[in-house]
């Protein structure tokens, strides 16, 4: 069954990337122009297996095109890139609505009577294998006030958390000699943010990410990409730690 997944995955890998989809990498993906012509190549494979081995599904009304399964393998593979992988082995299923949807949730009223409620998302990682997204933020259209949130690349960060079967901060790592740094840089990184956010100091990095260590490590993964030249500026050993994991260097002169 092994050496069956991988002769298809090699077919699809081999296969000439459509023009169509080439234009669409480049006009929804800024990051995929920051990429060496090697990795180019090797982003452009994977998403023809991605878009292959996994189920797309229009919610909320939207149908299912190919720019959007195009933009949205892009963000999923660009977390792949340079690194082992099994393309998301857990993750089955991206469920993609038009814009922010919402999703019942109980909360305690007066009186302490729980009343169920909606919020409104962005989107979800489950661990159960499954990525829930709004394509209109996808594509940054709305007036963000951090300027900088990538909800795909923060989602799928999310999935790489799950592979171990825990979302605690720490994906699985290339080397087991790598968790203490790990460990050490990251948590001084979020209890540094949460003493940000508990008294209300200005920060480059998103006050979500206190939140937990999940969605720190989600949090940073974005600004790692987004923002790579200001986070190695303002957090040097952060960008350094995500540097080695990521085995990408975006904010490297090309």
């Amino acid at each position: 069954m092994f050496g069956f997944k991988a002769k298809r995955r090699n077919r699809l890998r081999s296969q000439s990337f459509p023009d169509p989809w080439l234009a669409i990498l480049r006009r929804n993906v800024p990051y995929y122009e920051r990429l060496s012509p090697a990795e180019q190549q090797a982003l452009r494979a994977d998403i023809q297996v991605f878009i292959v081995e996994k189920n797309f599904e229009g919610c909320g009304g939207l149908e299912m095109t190919d720019e959007i399964k195009v933009t949205v393998a892009a963000y999923a593979c660009i977390l792949l890139l340079n690194r082992e992988h099994d393309y998301y082995p857990r993750l089955q299923s991206i469920l993609v609505y038009p814009d922010a949807y919402p999703v019942p949730t109980l909360r305690r009223g007066p009186g302490n009577e729980i009343v169920e409620t909606h919020e409104m998302r962005l989107g979800e990682s489950w661990r159960t294998g499954a990525v829930v997204i709004s394509w209109n933020h996808v594509l940054h259209r709305p007036v963000d006030p951090t300027g900088n949130r990538n909800v795909a690349l923060h989602e799928f960060a999310h999935q790489l958390d799950h592979e171990d079967g825990s979302a605690n901060g720490a994906p699985i790592l290339p080397a087991s000699s790598m968790y203490a740094t790990w460990a050490r840089i990251l948590g001084r990184e979020y209890r540094e943010l949460s003493e940000a956010a508990e008294t209300n100091r200005p920060t480059l990095l998103d006050k979500y990410g206190a939140t937990n260590p999940a969605e720190f490590f989600a949090v940073i993964t974005e600004y790692f990409f987004e923002q790579p030249d200001q986070l190695r500026q303002q957090h040097p050993e952060l960008y350094d730690e995500l540097k080695r994991y990521y085995r990408q260097d975006p904010a490297r002169d090309r």
